[in-house]
């Protein structure tokens, strides 16, 4: 079993106290900005072993009887046809997603506002369409001068002109399909129009990383880095925490930056600033949830080691703004080299001894297996099933998937379906060992084993295919290449 090194119940109940305090603080209603991902927060789980990657819902939803979603989307996103990474779908179509998922859960979606919004002819048309669907829509609008004309912003022809965006609940929470979509603007605008009501309302921020009060060069703050090395991120101390407390604190540059244009906003609006740091500002209590820190010390620096490895992977692919130089600058501060994680040298030797591509991985008790590419099955696919009778307690040289299923599979790609490569990749094979278990014992043992494999990691020695990585990682394994093609194809898609 994978060592744990965070108490995700603790979490749990002590984010969710956090969070009632501080709408108490402000006379009943909250204003709260998500950042980073309400759900399948995959990175926190990989850092924090033991934090599970709905946590952030999970704790939201102790709090549903006071909960109200708020989702926000640049209108620009919406006219440039913005695309998510991980998901590969636009940030109008993942409003929906997210609508959808928030209402399977029993919270509570207030609305939509689209901000920035200055007619674009795309965001009309997906205004329309949520009105269609019955989903409550506001538009907030480009206000010259933001951030830095306080007195502009602050006024009937800044803040003020925006739409008000009715609520009904005590906690407002602001989320949107990722960065720069208006968060924090809606928050301000939110908090002008109240206090024109003469209603108390108030903002917080709930961030879950750089955690601020573990050290500036914690590896769990470093990992963070290194996840947003392309957004110029950096982790730094708050020097106004530490003006008006005498206590060090660490922020990222970001909320540094803005925090005094923040702070004069609040005094505007209404009459004085409740915070005196951009760390005050927070509700997150995941650094008190960490029960060992050696634990999260060592997942931070395997992810680390991932996050280089997809920056040269990205190069590779000629992303010429990979961010591989401040990966590697990350790297020397958290004393990371390849040699951390086993499954890197041990896929680099048995590339070397078998002249092909290979691959290996960690399995949960350390033990490390490899596979190697052959006639009929891809690395990823090798390595896949040997650590399934790995972690089953099966011989190897039991087989799990026979010649007789495998070769006619093999054989349908390249004459039927216009394959050149008859190799299966890691989807054909499962399926191809689902339907070996209907008869072969040992394949239906070899199947139990995939919840096995979850927080794993594998290292090869060439680009995975889209299928076989994306496979890999749907079953929870943390998936590294070196940065080589195993052809020398200009088109490997």
């Amino acid at each position: 079993m994978a060592a744990i090194g965070f108490d995700n119940l603790k979490y749990l109940t002590t984010q969710s106290e956090q969070i009632k305090k501080r709408i108490a603080q402000f006379g009943g209603k909250l204003y709260l900005e998500f950042g980073g991902k309400l759900f399948d927060d995959f990175h926190a789980s990989r850092v924090l072993p033991g934090f599970e990657p709905d946590s952030k819902v999970r704790m939201l939803q102790q709090l549903k009887d006071d909960v109200e979603i708020l989702i926000a989307i640049n209108a620009a996103d919406i006219e440039k046809n913005k695309v998510r990474g991980d998901l590969g779908i636009t940030y109008d179509d993942d409003v929906l997603r997210l609508i959808d998922s928030f209402r399977s859960l029993g919270l509570y979606v207030g609305s939509v506002v689209l901000t920035r919004y200055s007619g674009q002819s795309a965001a009309d048309a997906f205004l329309k369409r949520l009105n269609t669907l019955g989903i409550r829509c506001y538009r907030h609008y480009p206000i010259a001068g933001y951030p830095s004309d306080v007195p502009f912003i602050v006024s009937d022809e800044g803040l003020g002109k925006n739409e008000y965006i009715e609520t009904s609940h005590s906690l407002i929470v602001v989320t949107a399909p990722g960065p720069g979509s208006g968060k924090m603007a809606t928050c301000l605008s939110q908090l002008y129009h109240d206090y024109k009501r003469g209603v108390r309302s108030g903002y917080a921020k709930f961030e879950t990383f750089p955690i601020w009060n573990l050290p500036l060069k914690h590896p769990v703050n470093l990992a963070y880095e290194a996840a947003t090395a392309d957004l110029d991120d950096v982790n730094m101390i708050d020097p106004f925490h530490l003006e008006a407390y005498g206590k060090t604190a660490v922020n990222y540059n970001r909320d540094v930056e803005i925090f005094p244009v923040l702070n004069a906003m609040f005094k505007k609006i209404q009459g004085e600033s409740p915070y005196k740091s951009p760390t005050d500002m927070g509700v997150n209590m995941a650094g008190s949830c960490i029960v060992d820190d050696a634990v999260c010390c060592d997942a931070s620096r395997q992810e680390i080691l991932r996050r280089y490895y997809a920056a040269c992977v990205d190069r590779l692919q000629g992303d010429c703004d990979a961010p591989v130089r401040k990966l590697e600058l990350v790297m020397q501060q958290a004393d990371v080299t390849p040699d951390i994680c086993p499954a890197v040298s041990a896929a680099l030797l048995k590339a070397e001894t078998t002249g092909g591509p290979a691959g290996a991985m960690v399995l949960p008790d350390g033990r490390v297996v490899t596979g190697r590419t052959s006639d009929t099955l891809g690395a990823a696919s090798a390595l896949l099933l040997n650590a399934l009778k790995a972690v089953g307690g099966i011989d190897d040289h039991f087989e799990l998937i026979s010649a007789q299923v495998l070769e006619p599979i093999c054989n349908l790609k390249t004459r039927y379906l216009g394959h050149r490569n008859p190799r299966l990749h890691t989807d054909e094979v499962l399926m191809a060992l689902t339907i070996s278990a209907l008869t072969n014992p040992l394949a239906d043992l070899a199947q139990q084993q995939l919840p096995k494999l979850r927080g794993c990691s594998a290292h090869f020695t060439v680009v995975l295919s889209d299928v076989d990585e994306k496979l890999l990682k749907s079953l929870g394994v943390n998936v590294s290449c070196e940065p080589k093609y195993e052809t020398k194809k200009l088109y490997h898609k």
